[in-house]
């Protein structure tokens, strides 16, 4: 059984060890309004605008997740050389998340995912982005940038978070992976279906039950612990990776370690606002497991921490305090 004070040392721990971001990093953007009438134009509300947000976006949010909880954490990426990139780079750098190996090219645009927002409900979504693949000198020096930092500050873990933006090509993934390895650095990926099974001898595979049900060509009606440990076998013959994580949507978390297998029931929510869970559950999955070597452990501060960030709206990083007292009141629940 776990104390409260064993809470209480982990989450102390946070800060003594550094954990790299590797992926497509984003701008997100919000325009907050009110809606009163209908566009005489077209068959549209009109959103009277009155105020606007720009927060950290994609891989971006992993990174600040960790930030949060007040783990050192350093971002890896390649930007635009353009007014998104340079404010994505200030607010990165507000949180003091370590943006010196971040690269900025001028063939590239940031990608900045706009949003309307009327009574805490979005009304449209406007996306500016590029899905075009780094080229073959952007994957060198992304490569060598993350080879660097391994080589000169010994991280514990590196993540991918991958959103199909180009900059994690199959190049990037496996020679990164191949870093990682040589110097015992964990590795945790949450994947997409594009380079779903580039990720082979990854330590933590986190995957939603839709992509890893697409990605195996499984029709899957019912949610059991007997199907997902199936998945997990069929994505280990394919991955080889030690961990499988799988997140069920309002059904909680699933995990497979190939030692013990569990799924991990949600807490009752007053969801807002899904977006940005993912990052969350990557990002404290693998900071607690990165501490702990504890895959239980890992499912069920992740899983508490994913429903928390879902009662806010927009991309919201973790808040430590209340992750903690969740953690606390869920040990007095058992």
């Amino acid at each position: 059984m776990i104390s409260v004070t064993d809470y209480k040392e982990l989450f102390k721990s946070f800060s003594s060890i550094r954990i790299g971001v590797i992926g497509d990093m984003m701008l997100d953007t919000y325009w907050w309004g009110n809606v009163e009438r209908i566009s005489p134009e077209a068959p549209v509300p009109v959103v009277t605008v009155d105020r606007k947000e720009y927060r950290i976006g994609g891989a971006g949010n992993v990174a600040l997740n960790l930030a949060s909880l007040g783990t050192p954490v350093t971002v890896f990426s390649v930007i635009g050389d353009d007014d998104d990139g340079q404010i994505l780079r200030g607010l990165l750098d507000e949180k003091n998340i370590d943006t010196g190996y971040l690269l900025k090219s001028n063939n590239r645009i940031t990608t900045n995912k706009m949003r309307v927002i009327s009574r805490n409900q979005q009304m449209m979504r406007l996306d500016s982005e590029t899905q075009d693949p780094l080229t073959p000198d952007q994957e060198k020096n992304l490569i060598t940038k993350l080879e660097t930092f391994v080589n000169e500050q010994s991280p514990a873990a590196i993540i991918f978070e991958d959103y199909n933006k180009g900059v994690l090509t199959e190049k990037v993934i496996r020679r990164i992976i191949d870093i990682c390895k040589s110097k015992s650095v964990i590795t945790a990926v949450d994947p997409k279906r594009k380079h779903f099974f580039d990720y082979k001898g990854v330590d933590i595979f986190k995957p939603n039950l839709k992509e890893a049900r697409e990605a195996l060509n499984l029709l899957i009606d019912e949610v059991d612990q007997d199907t997902l440990m199936e998945i997990h076998q069929k994505l280990k013959e394919e991955l080889h990776h030690q961990i499988s994580f799988i997140t069920l949507s309002e059904k909680g978390v699933f995990y497979d370690d190939g030692v013990e297998s569990h799924m991990v029931a949600s807490h009752i929510r007053n969801v807002a606002d899904v977006s940005g869970a993912g990052d969350t559950v990557i990002a404290v999955a693998t900071l607690v497991y990165a501490l702990t070597k504890n895959t239980r452990m890992m499912a069920e501060i992740a899983n508490l921490a994913g429903g928390l960030v879902c009662e806010s709206v927009g991309t919201e990083a973790i808040d430590k305090i209340k992750l903690l007292k969740e953690c606390q009141r869920l040990l007095i629940e058992k």
